[in-house]
């Protein structure tokens, strides 16, 4: 690997197309419909890339609100009273008004698209290919999601008669949503939970993740001014500090969260009513590949390349371990080994970079821990630069003859380790599929048919995605994205998301000739948001 003077950037190379000239200092939040000036202790944010200033090196880059109790709380009873019980304005309007507020937040959020996309890259080192990637798929999951709710609202326009009962069925929002995303999609995979909860009629609490908390800020006039009063609240700072009182008040409904099963776990016995709150949940996987001896070799090791080590591996839906037929473990490690070697270590601006600074402090010191305690029980490191680091850079290391009783065979490194195992037997793959604690994904790679039948057979009931010939992956957002064992609750797609953030509802009346008079009148002067036959077109 480079030295720090040749791979982190002299401030004046910077292309002025991706600098930040100037500190972020976030000194506003969002709360009751206002943007509020902060008064108190704020968090200074460090960049995972270092620019070099004469002889020493800088990645200070801005500082957010260190919120506490009492800032979390008045964010709450915002929440709260912008619900009401389901009466407020937010959760009564009707389907359209709130699909136009959508819309309205979309306009507003593209104007800020250079801001966040440079945010992006500066905050998590994220590429601007992917920064850019990340920022449409957003709008695009907005828009589709509009799309979806408008269908769902169509079905829902009808009335039902079963057995002398009038009824119409429709969708009703659950109440105050705590929203929480990941800070390796902290655009993206928040807004995939906070846009289906908003747009189904729930109240939001918005604490952005650990990483990427000032891509968010220059969102905050396009929330305040897109929705009513109270309906998207912002909190940052220490979990302890703000989450512990929000959980405690027994007053969130749902808990939407991406991250670790510990913090899910943390959270969820803190609220006193359990049974009150719903959890929509995105946690840790350990997805492996299955690599047949008949596949065609450099199509898989250029996919599992792909899997394992794009934005450096930080995915849940990434390829966190390799099982290899034996018969073909040699041709594929020294191909694996050459095409890593081949990637691209650099800057999120840098044409064609494929691996980037992490923006995890501790991350390089803990991804060698992992490294060494499988060399300590015979791993060995297979490609010459793995695992050479340079301040936040870290190039990817491959381990092979990973085992049972290394800690990479189980944890979830989550960054640019590629631990490989040979198998003698199928069983071997699919008995560490069985036994493990995750079950999101898996992926298979070869060509006999009738042995990935036979894979799939069993996959299948063990994780939510089997993938032939392809690395696992979220998209496209239609589909859906689950988890069995310890890797998710709840199903999030564009259409599965708006069912988790809402509940069937219905009103339902005798068929008798005073009722149906009733609800003639209710329908034709549109004197409910509810019962009613409008047709959204």
């Amino acid at each position: 690997m480079e030295t720090s003077d040749n791979l982190f950037p002299d401030r004046n190379n910077i292309p002025e197309q991706f600098n930040l000239p100037f500190p972020i200092i976030q000194s506003e939040y969002l709360a009751d419909g206002e943007i509020r000036e902060w008064k108190g202790e704020f968090h200074e944010v460090y960049s995972p890339i270092f620019v070099k200033e004469g002889e020493s090196y800088n990645n200070y880059i801005g500082s957010y609100p260190l919120m506490g109790k009492e800032e979390a709380i008045f964010a709450m009873d915002a929440a709260c009273k912008a619900f009401d019980n389901g009466k407020g304005e937010w959760p009564a309007m009707t389907v359209e008004q709130r699909i136009n507020c959508i819309r309205k937040f979309v306009v507003l959020m593209k104007e800020q698209r250079e801001l966040v996309i440079k945010l992006l890259m500066w905050e998590i080192g994220k590429s601007f290919k992917d920064s850019e990637k990340e920022f449409d798929r957003t709008v695009d999951y907005i828009n589709d999601t509009v799309e979806s709710l408008k269908s769902l609202d169509r079905d829902s326009s009808r009335l039902s008669i079963s057995q002398g009962i009038i009824a119409q069925i429709r969708r009703a929002p659950l109440g105050v949503v705590l929203c929480m995303g990941p800070y390796n999609y902290p655009l993206n995979e928040t807004f995939t939970t906070l846009i289906p909860a908003l747009i189904m009629g729930n109240t939001i609490i918005f604490k952005p993740p650990r990483f990427g908390v000032l891509l968010h800020f220059p969102l905050l006039k396009a929330f305040k001014e897109a929705f009513p009063k109270g309906v998207v609240n912002t909190v940052y700072g220490s979990g302890q500090k703000i989450l512990t009182p929000l959980m405690e008040s027994g007053k969130i409904n749902v808990l939407a969260f991406i991250g670790s099963s510990k913090v899910a776990d943390i959270l969820r016995k803190q609220h006193p009513k359990p049974h009150r709150l719903k959890c929509i949940l995105g946690l840790e996987a350990k997805n492996p590949a299955i690599v047949l001896y008949d596949t065609d070799i450099d199509e898989t090791v250029k996919e599992c390349i792909t899997g394992a080590l794009s934005f450096n591996g930080q995915r849940c839906t990434a390829l966190k371990i390799l099982f290899v037929d034996e018969k073909i473990i040699n041709t594929f490690l020294e191909k694996l080994s050459n095409e890593v070697e081949k990637l691209k270590i650099g800057m999120p601006w840098d044409a064609d970079v494929n691996i980037t600074p992490l923006p995890e402090a501790n991350k390089i010191e803990y991804l060698n821990g992992l490294i060494e305690d499988a060399q300590q029980q015979g791993a060995k490191l297979i490609n010459p630069s793995g695992a050479q680091s340079e301040k936040s850079c870290f190039s990817p290391a491959i381990l092979y003859n990973v085992n049972s009783k290394m800690r990479i065979y189980h944890e979830e490194q989550f960054g640019p380790v590629i631990p490989v195992v040979s198998y003698k037997s199928i069983d071997e793959p699919l008995n560490y599929v069985i036994e493990s604690d995750y079950g999101q994904q898996a992926s298979i790679f070869g060509k006999d048919a009738d042995q990935i039948a036979e894979l799939i057979d069993t996959l299948i009931n063990q994780v939510c995605r089997v993938n032939v010939n392809s690395q696992c992956q979220r998209g496209p957002d239609n589909f859906p994205f689950t988890g069995r064992k310890d890797s998710a609750e709840g199903t999030l797609s564009i259409s599965d998301a708006l069912r988790v953030f809402s509940i069937r509802t219905l009103v339902a009346a005798k068929e008798t000739e005073i009722n149906k008079d009733i609800i003639r009148e209710i329908i034709k002067e549109d004197k409910s948001n509810f019962l009613t036959t409008d047709f959204i077109l």
